[in-house]
């Protein structure tokens, strides 16, 4: 008995057709050959994620915890406050140092005068040089007393400001170590962040890749479907004397905003240049556990599973599967579609 069967594996589709499907296809479904190009050859090792500018804010005086403005995950603008203290004893302070300051300029003016009346009359010999010297030291000890009046005012205006916290840079809250009411000294931790603008990759690698690395002086960073290019490498002067390696810091550009602090991530060192294997990235076809492309050889259109390596910006490198100059369809959609209505049902005999 006859039965008409299509046949399916999960890791290969054929479509059989006759000799004319091979100029129907390639008029039908767009492709492009599979093409070697030279890459840059790489050494890859994992790196660890850290933001360029972070810090912990302290408390700089003492008070109660009045106001806080922005809890974790919050972006907070530069210069935005985060806590506000109580400022009674400050305000307290700022007062009492305005009033010294005032009275020492009374002293100073008062004392002024007198170094000018008895400095004229000294010069008509009218008091005596002893006089003349106990004026003049009265005037300079009332002007170092406004000096100093001055710089406790000074030094009251800056307590006062200093229960006002102020972000010193833009970036995320990532901990908050203060309640709502609770006391504080100077030096205690308030919140800490970080800037999610720059961030850099730090890197262990081996004493014998170092030289080569710092020759070249490329690198990339691999963070899912991404390839990110380093601005800059920095490289740490001195080995760790347990592992025998060298730190080497790899710069990202600013805003690469789908890296976090604290991530791992692949880092591929150039040291030097390969052929690789590379189709459009479009052109692959991800279906469950089956990565594949449809290629179009002779009188077929086959959908293939390869193997695919690193991503190069809208490239990809396929690692086994296909060969150079074979033609796969670049929308994998019409292609299925063509596949599809360009089946061939198989004659199998029991």
């Amino acid at each position: 008995m006859n039965k008409h069967i299509i046949r399916f594996t999960s890791l290969v589709v054929i479509a059989i057709g006759s000799p004319s499907i091979s100029a129907a296809a390639q008029s039908t479904v767009a492709a492009v050959p599979v093409v070697s190009e030279v890459t840059p050859r790489e050494r890859i090792w994992d790196g660890t994620v850290e933001a360029v500018n972070q810090s912990t804010v302290s408390a700089q005086t003492s008070g109660r915890v009045a106001e806080i403005s922005y809890d974790v995950n919050d972006f907070v603008p530069k210069g935005a406050v985060i806590v506000r203290f109580t400022d009674t004893e400050q305000r307290a302070a700022l007062r009492i140092a305005n009033a010294a300051l005032e009275e020492a300029k009374a002293r100073l003016d008062e004392a002024g005068k007198e170094y000018q009346r008895i400095t004229t009359m000294f010069e008509n010999e009218t008091v005596s040089k002893a006089r003349f010297e106990q004026a003049r030291a009265n005037h300079a000890a009332a002007e170092a007393r406004s000096s100093a009046a001055q710089s406790g005012v000074i030094a009251a205006e800056e307590q006062l400001e200093y229960t006002v916290v102020r972000a010193p840079f833009a970036g995320i809250v990532a901990k908050r170590f203060i309640e709502p009411g609770e006391l504080v000294a100077p030096g205690q931790p308030i919140m800490s962040g970080l800037s999610l603008q720059s961030l850099r990759v730090n890197v262990d690698v081996p004493q014998s890749m170092f030289n080569p690395i710092r020759e070249i002086g490329k690198a990339f960073v691999y963070a899912d479907d991404q390839r990110i290019a380093a601005e800059s490498l920095t490289f740490y002067p001195v080995a760790d004397p347990i592992t025998n390696s060298f730190t080497v810091r790899v710069n990202l550009p600013d805003d690469s905003a789908t890296l976090f602090p604290g991530m791992f991530v692949k880092v591929g060192f150039v040291i030097g240049e390969t052929r690789r294997l590379l189709v459009p990235v479009q052109a692959v076809v991800r279906r469950s556990e089956l990565t594949a492309v449809y290629v179009l050889v002779d009188d077929q259109v086959t959908l293939r599973q390869v193997r695919l390596g690193r991503r190069f910006d809208a490239r990809i490198e396929i690692l086994a599967g296909v060969a150079e100059n074979e033609m796969i369809a670049t929308d994998p959609v019409q292609a299925g579609i063509y596949l599809k209505e360009n089946s061939t049902v198989v004659n199998v005999d029991d």
